[in-house]
Order: structure tokens, then C-alpha cells, then sequence
């Protein structure tokens, strides 16, 4: 599995926490920076890390800002991109079954390194279900940003 990763400057502080996760799981690192606390704009890191995984150069993406609001909502705008901000283990587990999120966004300010570490394993672990009821859901999301591309809404 490849994982694009990005953080900003107020991700910075689970940047290691992550990596060791990542690590651990024998997960293949793209990583986008930053590597320290200097202010930076969350977009630079959204946005190659939203694209390494729209182009499917990597599997999943993870994106750790301030509140990780900033990220998920910079990372969707990339067709192709389904991110999801998550603050607890169950939140980032769904969103993979039931969602079938690609990029993951937490954020720095608002939890510690060990629910951080275990809410990345949460979400790289899980794997979307096939059920019709979700995969319906998951057709009826792409119809909209498919129309939404090309300007019908």
C-alpha cells in the first residue's frame, strides 16, 4: 500500500506519531511535507497529496492540519478525491467501509498521538464493504460530482 501524506504547520506535532504508524504497517510513504512549524497555507499540502491519489499514484492519503477541516475540505475539491475528517476511531473506520474515503484528515490541535496513531490504523485498515446499500450510496456520491465537474448542478 502507498500512502501521500501533507501536513501543515499545525499538523506538524502528529507528523512522527503517524510515521510510525505508517511504518509499522509496512505502508510505502509519499510525503509532501511540511517539517516543521513555520506558517504555511494548508492548500499547498492538500492539494498534491488529493492529486497523488486522484492520479492513483497512491492508494489512501492522510492530511493532518489544525482541526483537519481545513485539509478534508481543500482535498475534495480534487475529482477523483473523497476525504474525511475524522476524530475518533469508529468516525475513520466507516468512512471507509461505508464511504469508501480515500484521504483521511485529523487534526493536530484537537487530539493527542496515541488516538492519532490509533485512528490512522482505524482508517488504513478498514476496507470498503460491498454491500448494495453502500455501494449504491457510493454511485449515487460519484453521479454527483460527475454532474458537478461538468456543470450540471
Amino acid at each position: 500500500m502507498r500512502v501521500a501524506f501533507g501536513c501543515d504547520h499545525a499538523g506538524v506535532v502528529l507528523r512522527e506519531p503517524v510515521m510510525e504508524v505508517l511504518k509499522e504497517l509496512g505502508v510505502d510513504v509519499l510525503d509532501f511535507g511540511t517539517m516543521d512549524t513555520s506558517s504555511v497555507d494548508y492548500c499547498m499540502y492538500a492539494e498534491p497529496v488529493a492529486k497523488a491519489v486522484a492520479s492513483k499514484e497512491a492508494d489512501l492519503g492522510i492530511l493532518v492540519c489544525g482541526a483537519g477541516v481545513g485539509m478534508a475540505i481543500a482535498a475534495n475539491k480534487v475529482p477523483g478525491v473523497y476525504a474525511a475528517h475524522a476524530s475518533d476511531t469508529y468516525t475513520a473506520h466507516v468512512s471507509r467501509e461505508h464511504n469508501a474515503a480515500n484521504v483521511l484528515a485529523i487534526g493536530g490541535r484537537v487530539m493527542g498521538a496515541g488516538l492519532a496513531q490509533d485512528v490512522v490504523r482505524a482508517f488504513l485498515t478498514a476496507q470498503p464493504l460491498s454491500e448494495e446499500r453502500h455501494a449504491r450510496r457510493r454511485a449515487q456520491v460519484a453521479d454527483l460530482e460527475r454532474r458537478a465537474c461538468q456543470g450540471g448542478l
